[in-house]
């Protein structure tokens, strides 16, 4: 897709290119055998493609373009970023877009994710996210906006676009929305690290490029130990530190003491880093330290997401009666989510509310996706009948 949308500077033309030549592999592949080199393929068969519809749509003025395309194309040059998946998402997360739209739209050409995947994150439903992505698609195509390099001066003015979509791209990974995929996807989470990384060598000084890779390193880390053998989520309290990667552990600490050290005021992600170290210092969380940790989070991003974690962490540290007070204020907003019932439930659990606790474990699982995640809220409220 990168190298397509680079060529051609049409986002439609490049994912049709690509799906066409997907299509293609998916028929001929099982009978002829792989090619030495599938990636060149699928490139080459795209590439083809993508001209073949240049060429039904152009009209005599644009048989030059044509010819262009066809034979004249250079290598450009590789400027500021030397990663096509990179310059690409940069591309994509154009100042014309609102934030919105232009996460939304390089989740879905660049970061591997469907539109339902895509509205999972959004809180959306899938048709508002579809009309969504077209209406950005549609903006550039009007709007005449180059897929171009951003120059060096233009990358911090993109970087919080950037920074949504690696996060978005490394959730999707750590823990899959779909019932029909892994209920972890270590590729997609393992690409948002490499382009992380790739991010903090491009701008080492900025504050939030730090504090995400702090933050997918702390949470990565812990992957080996988020699932059970049985196929189950492991909450953070119940995991086997042990397996924890120590590697990556200490690294992502490493990131967290630099921004500390640095005096400047945290972001969103450099809070979030933050919380994840209180979470993987010692044997126990410092509860207190994670709700101050939340409190500034808050004043920065006040989203119901947020808040329902701060009031867990709160649960820790003051109890379920506590938790469950700020908890139920936030159901106008996160009664489609089912995060927002898992939480209750366990709280309503904790205090002996059982029923009002099977009935939101059961509200959970149903708009729970993620298969892992589905056998874990099972088998708690199927222990609360037993009991």
């Amino acid at each position: 897709m990168a190298t397509l949308a680079k060529r051609f500077g049409n986002l439609d033309i490049a994912e049709e290119g690509a799906a066409e030549a997907f299509a293609i592999a998916a028929e001929h592949w099982p009978a002829d055998g792989v090619p030495p080199n599938p990636g060149a393929w699928i490139t080459t068969t795209a590439t083809r493609k993508a001209i073949d519809r240049i060429r039904r749509e152009s009209t005599r003025d644009a048989r030059h373009r044509e010819a262009q395309l066809v034979y004249g194309t250079q290598p450009e040059p590789l400027g500021a970023i030397d990663d096509d998946r990179l310059r690409l998402i940069f591309t994509c997360c154009h100042p014309a877009l609102a934030m919105d739209a232009r996460v939304a739209l390089t989740l879905r050409m660049v970061g591997g994710l469907n539109v339902a995947e895509i509205a999972s994150a959004f809180l959306v439903q899938d048709t508002t996210m579809g009309a969504r992505i077209t209406r950005a698609k549609a903006k550039i195509a009007a709007a005449g906006i180059p897929y171009r390099l951003p120059a060096a001066e233009d990358l911090p003015r993109r970087v919080s676009g950037v920074l949504a979509v690696l996060f978005l791209i490394f959730n999707e990974g750590y823990l899959a929305s779909s019932p029909d995929s892994a209920p972890v996807r270590e590729e997609l989470s393992a690409e948002a690290i490499r382009l992380a990384r790739m991010l903090h060598q491009l701008l080492p000084d900025d504050g939030e490029t730090t504090g995400m890779l702090g933050l997918m390193l702390l949470t990565d880390a812990r992957r080996s130990a988020r699932v059970s053998s049985d196929g189950e989520l492991v909450p953070l309290a119940e995991q086997d530190r042990g397996q924890w990667d120590a590697v990556l552990i200490a690294e992502g600490h490493a990131l967290v003491r630099e921004r500390l050290a640095s005096g400047v005021t945290p972001g969103r992600y450099q809070l979030l880093a933050a919380i994840n170290a209180v979470h993987t210092d010692g044997d126990s969380p410092d509860w207190t330290q994670v709700v101050a940790l939340y409190d500034q989070l808050v004043r920065l991003d006040g989203s119901p997401i947020v808040r329902l974690n701060r009031a867990i962490a709160v649960g820790e540290r003051d109890g379920p009666e506590a938790a469950l007070a700020l908890t139920d204020a936030l159901e106008p907003e996160l009664r489609g989510y089912h995060a927002y019932h898992a939480a209750r439930a366990d709280l309503l659990r904790r205090v002996g509310r059982t029923a009002a606790a099977r009935g939101a474990y059961d509200a959970a699982i149903i708009l729970a996706g993620n298969s892992a995640e589905i056998a874990y809220l099972t088998r708690r409220r199927d222990e609360m009948r037993r009991d």
